[in-house]
């Protein structure tokens, strides 16, 4: 049972609800990231994607210089605490259709944890329990 504690990402990217798609599509590309956070007096608010981008920017032929990160954002994303199961994660994923949880300590947002990361700390699991098969049948 592997919990997210350890890979949730913590320095995350932050806009303000009237900050312009176009202003998030920079800072992700800046900052090689798929999402940014959006909030409105100190509170989160929602999550803007890469998907968001293209499915309500670019497909919707809206103006990424002059709409509302409010307008094209994902308003209810999906959150989990800090100490949830990695499996639970990738199913809330594939349930909610998205690559990207909202990560809390009881109330407080901690952080962001993306499918890429789930991924790499189920690797690093498998890597570790390979290791430890070998050592048990090689002595």
């Amino acid at each position: 049972m592997t919990l997210i504690t350890e890979k949730v990402e913590r320095r995350v990217a932050l806009l303000k609800e009237d900050n312009t798609a176009l202003d998030a599509a920079v800072l992700m590309s800046e900052h090689h990231i798929g999402s940014v956070i959006v909030s409105r007096a100190s509170q989160v608010t929602g999550i803007f994607t890469e998907r968001d981008l293209m499915r309500n920017v670019v497909r919707d032929r809206k103006d990424a210089a002059t709409v509302r990160l409010s307008e094209v954002m994902r308003k209810s994303p999906v959150s989990v605490q800090a100490n949830e199961r990695c499996e639970r994660c990738i199913e809330l994923m594939k349930e909610n259709r998205c690559r990207h949880l909202l990560v809390y300590d009881q109330d407080a947002f901690v952080g962001v944890i993306s499918l890429r990361d789930l991924l790499v700390l189920l690797l690093e699991e498998k890597e570790e329990l390979i290791h430890e098969l070998t050592r048990y049948v090689t002595s």
